[in-house]
């Protein structure tokens, strides 16, 4: 319906140039993130992941190409959940062969938590394709283009960071 207060822009703003362009701007970041959500709904459903797992083995990668240890107490804090949460997380990614419990080298009676290499395999063959073509997209962009996405998306950001 194109009224005064819904134009059809699909947004509540003024009809002129500049909010059809600001439109056509948010628009199309709806519909990538739209596309990028259902892309890590696939993923996770074609690794048997929910979102907590793919958060905690991409924690757990990186910790790991970093040579740091990760403890479930740090995981736990890293997720944002409870310890219980933290350990049924851990046995269903141990269950499923994502991650191992070893022994803290640091202090024998602490556990850490590594990723295996077959999980990490597994995700790298998963994204690898996405991720080669989401950079081709990125290559494409002169410098100047690239410094202005970046800031905009610094912008959006902070727009979305901060709630009324």
């Amino acid at each position: 319906m194109v009224s005064a207060q819904y134009p059809a822009s699909g947004f509540w703003y003024a009809d002129d140039e500049t909010a059809t362009r600001s439109v056509a701007v948010l628009r199309a970041m709806r519909e990538y993130h739209a596309a990028e959500a259902e892309m890590r709904r696939r993923s996770r459903s074609a690794m048997q992941l929910n979102e907590s797992d793919m958060l905690a083995l991409r924690l757990l990668f990186t910790a790991a190409r970093a040579g740091r240890n990760v403890s479930p107490t740090e995981l736990s804090k890293a997720l944002g959940i409870t310890t219980a949460s933290t350990t049924g997380l851990i046995d269903r990614l141990v269950r499923n062969g994502h991650v191992e419990r070893r022994p803290n080298p640091d202090d024998g009676r602490a556990v850490i938590v590594v990723p295996t290499t077959t999980s990490e395999t597994e995700v790298r063959v998963t994204f690898s394709n996405v991720h080669r073509r989401m950079m081709d997209a990125a290559k494409c962009l002169s410098p100047d283009e690239a410094a202005t996405i970046v800031a905009f998306l610094e912008k959006m950001r902070e727009a979305v960071e901060t709630v009324d």
